[in-house]
């Protein structure tokens, strides 16, 4: 790593250092080293946008992509962290900074195996550096600073070396003179700063020799204060503002460029295989006991747990207090001390055995529920209920702090089960429920909600099709058989909306469900779901939103006593995969189903979004949103589709219940279609060519501007995709000629046509209506409207052409 990046190395040895005498620098160090780390990677997949761009921003970017898998994400994201609350409260214990240096060790292995492609390399076991004699510190002070001048020297004539690349003849030797002055300027300045830092090391090593309950202010902080005239606790201030480590910020800032511009040349099948190396090295991750102990820690307080191994102990007197949400460490059982009891308030509603990274964590739910049978009652707390056979505890959980992947399930997430019924199988969470949903999931009785279902009649305020009732029966018997995925098959026109409205308030009614959340993929189909539970009658003369807390597509966080959410899958991927910090996340928990509507719907390359929207590079990355999406929140999932695509499948699983177009129409519900008539053109059956060499006008579909250039070799495109990628203005006025033949607009009766993008739809209009005048004379200028996204009023628009 020195010969690679010294300033790494040199973060990670001043770490060290401190450790044993400053712990809250040695913490605030490593928390540079990963910041640093951070940017490399950062340039190294050429994706690095400067130093405007915080730490935290840049995570969630490196996360996003997949550049840096989640269980690197967490060490990354511990180590700011630490390194946050030491500059802030300086606060940081020796056992603290040692557990921030072994994330960081496990960091630079990783980094190492990834950046060299050394999978296979195998480093000596970690072992805690000892605590440094005065002639030992002074001796290490001498060798680092040698180490950055000569990296400085490096550095300073790279950046000379890359302006003669890039200037002119006559102007480097014009600037030759002034360049060489001001590198030897800021060369001096450097050096001289590096003698006022080795002066601080010596007294620091000097120093580390008196008693150290002396009580005195850490010299490096102070010197750091001093230096950056920072007054108080500006250490925060310091970190905050991500101030590089580097005596020399512009060779630091030209360095990360120097890598980035180097991978700005790598093609995208060498970064994804980076990426996949990442992976590959991130499985390999070995964490100890204590160090995993840490990294569950913050999970269970970004989840809203009072959470702290070393602390918040059995043995140090931690007991359960009201109205606040405890994870007490070691709590005593008769099978041994419980790795974490979860109380709220003063309830015991949970158990967890955790377990070390590399530790298979499914199977460990088995010590998690002898802990459960074990628990022996206090005046300190109260159980939750119970007992059920022999368990007192009504959630046993086990984790070994590896973030959920479902490539190695078993050995990955959070592992849970509900000891209730002994038809609770266990399964895998992405992350730890609230206080607050294992409380609601406790006031859930799975058995009266099925008992209340079985007696439930069918009776609505609105007449329910014989195959609507039948795919909700087929509904309720997969949920008595703990099936958590499923999917609804039907044409169409057939009433999936109807039928979601009737199905939802059973389950409701019958409390077998607590919070719904209705997924859409257009916030115009989001607006006519909400409209449709707003107007739908389903009992005495009350309609579903009045029954029931309904939240729409502009309320981002539904309320305690919300029972439906509309949602896009836009939205719920901004929430859920652009958040900063997971504790910003929403819970795993604030659903506990989740209906899909349309679920079939792959992604248009073109597709325009509103504001509140996302779009996505393509197809492969929004089914990868769409998945982890759905995969992050413990519910039930229910599909609703026409047409059953390869992705539904995977994630929903085969349909439980299929209505085809074919039996609508044979039911009389559907009206079958005529024949198709396929128009050609000379165009669709040659395909379009340009030779080699030909002028071309490339349109910029982001900025709309177009620019000319000559066609690098031969350029094929056959029909599939004409309007997309080659835009054809002669093969759309021919198509909407011909359209005229077929359409007769003094008949009642609305055609629709699809476009493939929306420039190419308004295209498309100007062709229909020049086709429509030239061969009936005057039409109205509304006869022909665009309907997309990216028009004003989109949702008056789509209501008038239905009702209208």
């Amino acid at each position: 790593m020195n010969a690679k990046d010294p300033q790494l190395m040199q973060l990670g040895a001043r770490a060290e250092h401190y450790l044993h005498d400053d712990p809250v620098t040695a913490i605030f160090k490593l928390r540079q080293f990963a910041e640093r780390a951070s940017k490399t990677v950062a340039a190294r997949h050429a994706v690095y946008l400067g130093e405007h761009e915080t730490f935290e921003e840049r995570l969630r970017r490196l996360s996003l992509e997949r550049i840096i898998p989640k269980q690197i994400a967490d060490l990354f994201h511990g180590l700011r962290k630490m390194g946050n609350k030491a500059v802030h409260d300086e606060r940081g214990s020796h056992a603290d900074a040692l557990t921030a240096l072994k994330f960081a060790w496990q960091l630079g292995v990783w980094f190492h195996r990834t950046y060299h492609k050394d999978l296979d390399f195998k480093p000596a076991p970690f072992v805690p550096p000892s605590k440094p004699t005065a002639e030992a510190s002074a001796a290490s002070s001498d060798t680092a600073l040698a180490a950055i001048e000569t990296a400085l020297k490096e550095q300073l004539d790279e950046l000379n070396r890359r302006l003669a690349e890039t200037e002119s003849n006559a102007s480097r030797a014009k600037r030759e003179a002034e360049d060489q002055a001001s590198a030897r300027e800021n060369l001096e300045e450097a050096l001289k700063r590096e003698a006022e830092e080795k002066k601080i090391w010596e007294q620091l090593a000097h120093e580390a020799e008196k008693s150290a309950s002396e009580a005195r202010r850490p010299p490096l902080r102070q010197a750091l204060q001093e230096r950056l005239s920072i007054p108080g606790s500006g250490l925060a201030e310091y970190a905050e503002a991500s101030i590089p480590f580097d005596l020399a910020q512009s060779s630091d800032v030209a360095h990360l460029q120097a890598l980035q511009e180097a991978a700005e040349q790598s093609s995208k099948s060498e970064l994804a295989e980076l990426s996949h190396i990442g992976e590959q090295a991130a499985s390999k991750i070995d964490l100890d006991e204590a160090a995993t102990r840490e990294l569950i820690d913050q999970q269970l307080r970004d989840s809203g747990w009072e959470a702290d191994t070393k602390e918040l102990r059995y043995a140090k007197g931690a007991r359960p207090i009201k109205n606040r949400n405890l994870a007490i460490a070691e709590w005593p059982t008769s099978s041994g001390p419980a790795d974490y009891a979860l109380f709220a308030g003063l309830t015991l509603i949970g158990v967890v055995e955790g377990k070390r990274r590399r530790k298979n964590v499914s199977a460990a739910i088995d010590q998690a529920e002898r802990y459960s049978k074990g628990v022996d009652g206090s005046e300190d707390f109260s159980f939750a209920g119970g007992p059920w056979a022999d368990h007192k505890v009504p959630f046993v959980f086990a984790a070994n702090g590896r973030s959920y992947l479902k490539q190695v399930e078993t050995e990955s997430g959070i592992w849970f089960r509900d000891t209730r019924r002994t038809a609770n199988h266990r399964r895998a969470l992405v992350g730890w429920p609230t206080a607050a949903g294992l409380v609601d999931l406790l006031n859930i009785d799975y058995d009266a909600a099925a008992a209340a279902l079985s007696e439930m009649p069918f009776e609505f305020g609105f007449p329910l099709r014989d195959y609507q009732r039948s795919a909700i029966k087929a509904v309720e018997s997969a949920l008595a058989v703990d099936r958590r995925s499923m999917l609804l098959a039907m044409a169409t026109g057939t009433g999936k909306t109807k039928l979601a409205i009737a199905m939802l308030y059973r389950l409701l009614a019958t409390k077998r469900f607590r919070r719904v959340c209705f997924v859409v993929d257009r916030s115009a189909l989001g607006e006519q779901a909400a409209g449709e539970f707003s107007t739908t009658k389903i009992v005495s003369g009350k309609a579903f939103a009045d029954i029931f807390g309904l939240k729409k597509l502009a309320d981002i966080t539904p309320d305690s006593d919300t029972k439906i959410h509309i949602c896009t899958i836009q939205g719920l991927v901004k929430r859920v995969l652009y958040t900063s910090d997971d504790a910003e996340a929403p819970p795993v928990d604030q659903y506990d189903l989740m209906v899909v509507d349309e679920c079939h719907r792959g992604y248009l390359l073109d597709r325009e979004m509103s504001d509140d929207e996302l779009s996505f590079r393509g197809q492969d990355d929004y089914i990868s949103k769409y998945r982890r999406v759905l995969e992050y929140f413990d519910a039930v999932k229910i599909g609703l589709t026409a047409t059953p695509a390869l992705h539904t499948t995977q994630i929903f699983g085969d349909p439980i219940f299929t209505y085809s177009y074919r039996q609508a129409v044979i039911d009389s519900y559907l009206i079958d279609h005529e024949p198709p008539v396929r128009i050609e053109t000379a165009l669709t059956r040659a395909g379009i060519v340009f030779e080699k060499d030909e002028k071309l006008e490339l349109l910029n579909t982001r900025t709309g501007e177009i620019d000319l250039a000559h066609a690098p070799d031969e350029i094929r495109f056959d029909v599939e995709q004409f309007n997309k990628q080659v835009v054809t203005v002669e093969f759309n006025r021919v198509v909407a000629e011909e359209l005229t033949n077929h359409i007769d607009p003094d008949l009642p009766g609305k055609t629709l046509i699809f476009a493939a993008t929306d420039a190419h739809a308004d295209i498309v209009v100007s062709a229909i209506k020049k086709a429509f005048s030239d061969k009936c004379g005057e039409i109205d200028d509304a006869s022909v409207r665009k309907i997309t996204g990216s028009v004003d009023r989109v949702g008056t628009l789509i209501r008038s052409y239905r009702n209208e």
